[in-house]
């Protein structure tokens, strides 16, 4: 109960701070909103996403995933950049059925790279494409074998989206594959597909969706899919000298694992930005 209590107070404190950000509000400019949205814009983030997940399991109970993840870009050349992204999930765990045990640690740390051109493409008079293509890896750093997968996998993964001065849309795709690891462990045979679409309001706020659709193939096809669908709102701003992307946003899952998947999930992130330029 405490910590269900903390988490409320958390979103609140999150959800007051957007709606009282007019006062503190000095925007650097469209830009820099639009940057905030481009998972491969040349500016260094540290964000955090909490995932707050309900009715998970047999048991109804709730589930909590903060995902700290850095973004660093790194200049290869006047046309190239390299863009670390990089998921650390601290994972509290409740039981999934009765008799199971509840867990809180580390989960696998999954770092991506993306090289993507410095410019966008030009589309048409005011849209622009932006691309990013590499490598993606899961390392089983999790504290506890129900918090990862104990293996070693890999894969690809390609971002793709669309610039105008109100939307930035586009989707991010990528699949993990496991080589090695416990062999006592499922192998690892994964997708996680986000499209996002975000709509610039006045003042730096938007409204925003981008849900996490995921699919195990590994597990049998009326265990494999979670499709949430939902959205929310966010707002670039400064407090003081430090620009700041927070938005807060509710999804219901249209499909999910019956033993492992929750019903909906409230998401609130929390992003501190660092413009290169």
């Amino acid at each position: 109960m405490r910590y269900r209590s903390a988490l409320r107070g958390a979103v609140l404190n999150v959800a007051m701070l957007i709606a009282m950000s007019s006062a503190a509000y000095a925007q650097q400019g469209d830009d820099l909103r639009q940057a905030a949205q481009n998972p491969v814009a040349d500016l260094i983030s540290l964000p955090f996403q909490n995932n707050t997940n309900f009715n998970v399991g047999t048991l109804d109970n709730t589930q909590n995933v903060l995902n700290i993840q850095p973004v660093v870009p790194f200049s290869l050349n006047q046309d190239w950049n390299l863009i670390t992204r990089t998921i650390m999930p601290v994972i509290y765990q409740p039981p999934f059925f009765e008799g199971d045990s509840t867990d809180f640690g580390l989960g696998d740390l999954t770092p991506a790279f993306f090289l993507s051109p410095k410019k966008p493409i030009p589309i048409k008079p005011g849209v622009g494409l932006v691309w990013g293509a590499g490598p993606v890896f899961a390392l089983p750093t999790s504290t506890d074998p129900r918090l990862g997968t104990e293996k070693w996998s890999a894969g690809p993964t390609f971002v793709a989206l669309l610039l105008t001065k109100k939307v930035v849309t586009g989707f991010l795709i990528n699949n993990l594959w496991s080589y090695a690891g416990e062999s006592d462990r499922a192998d690892v045979n994964a997708m996680t597909l986000q499209p996002f679409f975000n709509y610039n309001l006045p003042k730096g706020w938007y409204l925003t969706t981008s849900p996490i659709i995921t699919a195990n193939w590994e597990a049998p096809s009326d265990e494999r899919w979670t499709i949430p669908i939902g959205g929310g709102v966010g707002r670039v701003f400064k407090l003081g000298s430090q620009p700041i992307n927070a938005q807060i946003s509710y999804y219901y899952n249209v499909e999910r694992p019956d033993l492992t998947g929750g019903d909906s999930q409230l998401r609130a992130q929390w992003t501190f930005l660092f413009p290169t330029k």
